[in-house]
């Protein structure tokens, strides 16, 4: 079958982030898309028993979601814990949850009492604090609230928490490993970094380290019952594993000829540089990638991790940390090592993709330079740029849009591009795009995305109509379209924002929900 046939998806798809128990509720993590919409995106553009690669894999929801519909899956990520996360979730090889669940009844009988005892009285924390394996008091990144790694805990709950990890280490294997998903999930709201959601139970609230991306302690400690909270992780984690075996038992039916499902087979987790992987990956030899690079700044994920990576005994060295895609961190990346690593890894990932296959890539930020990076990069390696979708919506986009208004950028847009078996010389950039003022092309663009009969739109999706728009003028390095700028030129032209409903409309226009607004309706040259 020739797949350059397949039909793009043009439309963004509603985002149903707490359906699957399997990514709701098991574990946190800096940041997670929509299992259902990267589902919908494999099953476009991919067939059962296809590789599906995610070379930016984060906790794994595309190699997960990908080895649950027949796909042999390959997971990537430089952080040991987000592979920890993805490998522990897609893992098939129990027959049932009963040797689980046995295991947590006697970890159950080897804590519990103690635990209540250390809870009533800190002293007796302090005598338990002498004597648990803990690890080493290292220091933490410049910017943490707190200089040292014990320095996050109360005494209460790093003895509590040392206590369970503890008996977990007496188990074997993959039922160790599940009840350390539980306990490393407990980490994260048993410390001082926890912060209770105002209005709600004491336990309803997260870590600062997942939403404000610091190491921010809270102004007052909240002590979550410790038992209680790892019970309750463990019944998520339990929830997770049944849902996953019942899909395998699913599949397993004579009727249908469906794949099995044998992560040990057809799941891979790999902690390895993204623009790299073809040295450990057979070059063409992939179908389908969708991925999500990190977005500049914005996230330290290794920074970040050190609470869970050093207590669960995963290294970090300094060539790892040299690797990372991001700007800033411990490591003061600049932009320039951002671009240069953002290049060089969607190059890899098109070497690594068979001819006449799809590449789905996301991404958001206010910076133009870094889609420039994106398009012009695939664009020099043969790819075709079918598809570019905001996809807005989902809890975290509300979530983001409620702490500010216009200039927040809470969306993504999801670029997808085709490998034809024959790649076209990519066109060079006309003398008149670099030779143009960039003020008016920009006040062209402007006037050309916003004529087309829409009366209400999102700040998500002009701004990537925006990026589409000059990326096709040849424009998208000659211009830097801050957030203020982005503002300004909507209001010179009569547009206001609505904060209630997060769009912009114009005087004598209905504000209800935005109107869809076509963002890519270029036909290929």
């Amino acid at each position: 079958m020739n797949r350059a046939y397949i039909e793009p998806i043009l439309e963004a798809i509603p985002a149903a982030r707490q359906e699957d128990a399997r990514h709701y509720g098991v574990h946190p993590y800096f940041t997670r898309r929509p299992a259902n919409v990267v589902k919908k995106y494999i099953e476009q553009y991919s067939q059962e028993g296809d590789t599906v690669l995610d070379p930016f894999g984060g906790t794994g929801v595309t190699a997960i979601e990908a080895f649950l519909i027949g796909r042999t899956a390959i997971q990537n990520d430089l952080n040991p814990f987000a592979n920890f996360i993805a490998r522990n979730i897609a893992d098939t090889t129990l027959d049932s949850t009963t040797p689980l669940r046995q295991a947590f009844e006697r970890v159950e009988q080897a804590c519990k009492d103690l635990l209540e005892e250390i809870e009533k009285d800190e002293a007796e924390a302090q005598r338990w604090l002498k004597k648990l394996p803990l690890p080493e008091n290292i220091r933490l990144p410049r910017n943490s609230d707190a200089e040292f790694f014990y320095d996050m805990f109360t005494p209460r709950q790093l003895a509590g928490l040392g206590l369970i990890k503890q008996a977990i280490e007496r188990e074997e294997g993959v039922i160790r490993d599940f009840l350390l998903l539980a306990w490393s999930a407990s980490v994260a709201k048993l410390n001082k970094t926890f912060l209770s959601a105002k209005g709600r139970a004491e336990s309803r609230g997260g870590s600062s380290i997942f939403s404000i991306y610091r190491y921010k302690l809270a102004s007052k400690s909240v002590e979550l019952p410790i038992w209680g909270t790892f019970h309750g992780r463990f019944l998520n984690v339990l929830a997770a594993k049944e849902e996953v075996l019942q899909l395998r038992a699913y599949r397993q039916r004579p009727a249908g000829g469906a794949l099995k499902l044998d992560s040990k087979k057809n799941f891979r987790a790999l902690s390895h540089d993204a623009a790299t992987l073809d040295k450990i990956i057979k070059p063409g030899s992939v179908d389908y990638i969708f991925t999500d690079p990190p977005y500049g700044a914005f996230i330290s994920y290794l920074d970040l991790s050190i609470l869970w990576n050093h207590w669960l005994g995963f290294p970090i060295t300094d060539k790892t940390r040299e690797q990372e895609t991001i700007v800033g961190g411990e490591q003061k990346h600049t932009e320039e090592h951002y671009k240069k690593s953002l290049a060089r890894s969607i190059e890899t990932c098109f070497r690594l993709l068979k001819p006449d296959r799809w590449i789905s890539i996301v991404f958001q930020h206010w910076d133009t330079s870094y889609f420039s990076t994106i398009l012009e990069t695939a664009g020099e390696c043969g790819g075709e740029l079918r598809a570019a979708i905001t996809q807005t919506g989902d809890v975290i986009w509300s979530m983001h849009k409620k702490k500010n208004s216009a200039s927040v950028l809470a969306g993504e847009m999801i670029l997808t591009f085709y490998k034809p078996a024959k790649v076209r010389k990519p066109l060079k950039t006309p003398e008149s795009a670099t030779s143009a003022d960039p003020a008016k092309i920009l006040s062209e663009v402007f006037d050309t995305c916003l004529d087309n009969g829409t009366t209400s739109f999102t700040s998500e999706l002009l701004f990537n109509r925006l990026i589409i728009e000059l990326w096709h003028r040849h424009a998208l390095n000659c211009l830097n379209l801050n957030q203020a700028e982005f503002v300004r030129q909507l209001e010179q032209r009569g547009w206001s924002y609505n904060t209630r409903n997060h769009t912009w409309s114009k005087a004598g226009y209905p504000k209800r929900a935005f109107a869809e607004m076509m963002l890519f309706d270029h036909e290929e040259d």
